[in-house]
């Protein structure tokens, strides 16, 4: 592996630094265990809350779940329970997120501890059987092994009995969570139903969801690592028909990005394009508003 590609994925972005908690961290124990289990007793994912942790989030706290930097995310943490962040909080005093929140705290975790890491948006084919749900993970190089790898640090004991989870969640094989580039190929080329791919409980699927997969993993690979609700650019709308110049365009997003190691430089030229790059602005489609990052 290039070492300028790691050393890129070693170091922080605007979004996963750590900040003013960089001296707090140096409590945490640095494996790759011990870091998913703490991220995993720091956030609650809200929409299961009550059914699986029995915690409610009250509704002044239901608005955590739009926080995107990692160094606001351990604000709230800490005002919701100033202890380390070694100790296990009980799951009403934890974040409230989503896959995108738990990903995102790993691979501050990991950067700030010098192991390169990048979130991945894509789909995972353990939630529903048969279908392919929207999901964040993250992916770690394992030096020893000379590879990435991996981890889905949403899925602590609960989820995966919930889930009868037949996998290592520190090590998900790739037919087990398709990153978006990957999905996009099996929907165009390998004769896939793209409806199989999306939220099916809000009912939110289809080719045009896979594209904008597409572009948030494009972002989180130049190290832009937004909300999963996050639209900007050539984002299409939700049941929108692809037209060929579309096409086209997120043909070329998924080649790249299915192995973004060896098109490196095209990864970061693709991302400069107007219609591609992260502007100041962009839409938070569960609010329906326009917010500044």
């Amino acid at each position: 592996m290039d070492r300028h590609i790691l050393e890129f994925y070693s170091r922080s972005s605007e979004m996963s630094t750590v900040g003013r908690h960089l001296a707090t961290l140096d409590r945490l124990p640095s494996d790759l265990d011990t870091l998913v289990r703490t991220v995993q007793h720091l956030v609650v994912y809200d929409a299961v809350a009550g059914d699986f942790y029995r915690a409610e989030i009250p509704e002044e706290r239901q608005d955590e779940i739009h926080i995107r930097p990692v160094e606001r995310k351990l604000d709230q943490i800490l005002a919701l329970d100033h202890r380390p962040l070694t100790v296990e909080r009980p799951p009403g005093r934890r974040l409230a997120g989503r896959c995108h929140h738990y990903t995102l705290l790993l691979v501050a975790l990991l950067r700030a501890n010098g192991v390169p890491a990048r979130a991945r948006c894509g789909f995972g084919a353990y939630f529903i059987p048969g279908r392919f749900e929207d999901h964040w993970v993250c992916e770690y190089w394992n030096a020893d092994q000379e590879r990435w790898v991996l981890v889905d640090a949403q899925l602590d004991e609960v989820w995966q009995a919930k889930l009868s989870f037949p996998h290592d969640n520190l090590d998900v094989p790739r037919d087990a969570f398709l990153v978006a580039g990957d999905a996009w190929q099996r929907c165009r080329a390998e004769g896939v139903d793209p409806e199989l791919f999306g939220i099916g409980l809000a009912n939110l699927r289809g080719l045009w969801f896979v594209a904008g997969d597409l572009m948030r993993d494009l972002a989180a690979l130049n190290k832009v690592e937004l909300l999963p609700w996050d639209v900007w650019g050539a984002q299409p709308g939700p049941d929108e028909q692809l037209d060929d110049e579309q096409l086209t365009l997120f043909d070329r997003i998924a080649a790249l990005t299915r192995d973004p190691d060896a098109s490196f430089d095209e990864v970061r030229e693709l991302f400069a394009d107007q219609r591609l790059h992260v502007p100041q602005k962009v839409f938070n489609s569960l609010r329906q508003r326009t917010e500044q990052l």
